[in-house]
């Protein structure tokens, strides 16, 4: 009797646990030590396209491929030219989302908050908030290899074009470079008009043209950047002084038209980096 009582007693627990489980099939159990399942997408393909000065070339080509291990996603596609033709391309529709200036004024004239009497339009083409002053250049004397005039410095390279005895190449005056050496022509009273048409000076449309002008001994002697020097193998002669040209500041900012507004920003924050800087530095450039 009291075995039958047990045996009834044990079916009545039975059947009340059976009663209180859930009905839903159990989620199975993750192996000890092993983290949950994320479900992850490959992040989407962006192009980039970066217009920037011609100096710059060979910088933002080694940069490119450090950044390749940031953001793989991102392929960065580069239009380098004189600041003056590119910040003219932009103005009419160029696809571009990040603007890289050798001159202030190239991207005053692209900017809505710039001086009037320098935007004169009221062009509006930089996204407020991310224009920054990215890196300082230094306006350079160079000369061919052999150094056939003999010019050793820019009081040498003044005293022979007042002579007419060389031959000078610049860059065109809506080249930022050519700009800086209209001041440095003035700040040495030479009148550039008088000097162009008696066949002292021959004009480029970028500085990597002076720069090749200057390699090949066309020239007498260019005025470029010491970045275009480095990378040319050319020694400079002498360097311009702020009082001769004012500062030599890249402006760089993300366009408003920018399809990517977001990765532009990531990579231009990117050039402001010790690993980026370190490359800008390594041919010249230093931290504006």
């Amino acid at each position: 009797m009291k075995r039958l009582t047990a045996l009834l007693l044990a079916l009545c627990l039975a059947a009340s646990l059976t009663a209180c489980t859930s009905s839903e099939p159990a989620e199975p159990s993750a192996p000890a030590g092993s983290s949950p399942t994320v479900s992850s997408q490959p992040e989407e393909s962006i192009e980039l396209i970066v217009f920037a000065a011609a100096s710059m070339t060979e910088t933002l080509n080694e940069i490119a491929q450090l950044y390749a291990a940031e953001a793989p996603n991102v392929t960065l596609t580069f239009n380098f030219d004189s600041s003056g033709t590119l910040k003219t391309q932009i103005e009419e529709g160029a696809p571009c989302d990040l603007f890289i200036s050798a001159g202030q004024q190239q991207m005053d004239q692209l900017d809505s908050t710039a001086d009037p009497s320098v935007n004169e339009t009221g062009l509006d083409f930089v996204l407020q908030g991310s224009r920054l002053n990215l890196l300082e250049n230094r306006v350079t004397l160079c000369v061919p290899p052999d150094n056939p005039a003999g010019i050793e410095s820019y009081e040498d390279m003044a005293r022979q074009l007042r002579e007419g005895s060389i031959l000078l190449a610049m860059g065109n005056s809506d080249v930022p470079v050519g700009q800086y050496t209209q001041k440095i022509l003035a700040y040495y009273e030479l009148d550039e008009a008088t000097l162009a048409s008696t066949g002292s000076i021959t004009y480029c449309s970028n500085v990597k043209e002076v720069t090749t002008q200057v390699s090949e001994s066309s020239v007498d002697c260019g005025i470029i950047y010491c970045t275009d020097a480095f990378s040319a193998g050319l020694t400079p002669v002498d360097y311009a002084t702020v009082e001769m040209c004012g500062q030599v500041i890249y402006p760089a900012a993300v366009l408003n038209a920018s399809q990517h507004p977001d990765e532009a920003q990531a990579f231009l924050d990117y050039l402001s980096t010790p690993e980026a800087m370190a490359v800008f530095e390594a041919v010249g450039f230093s931290p504006a």
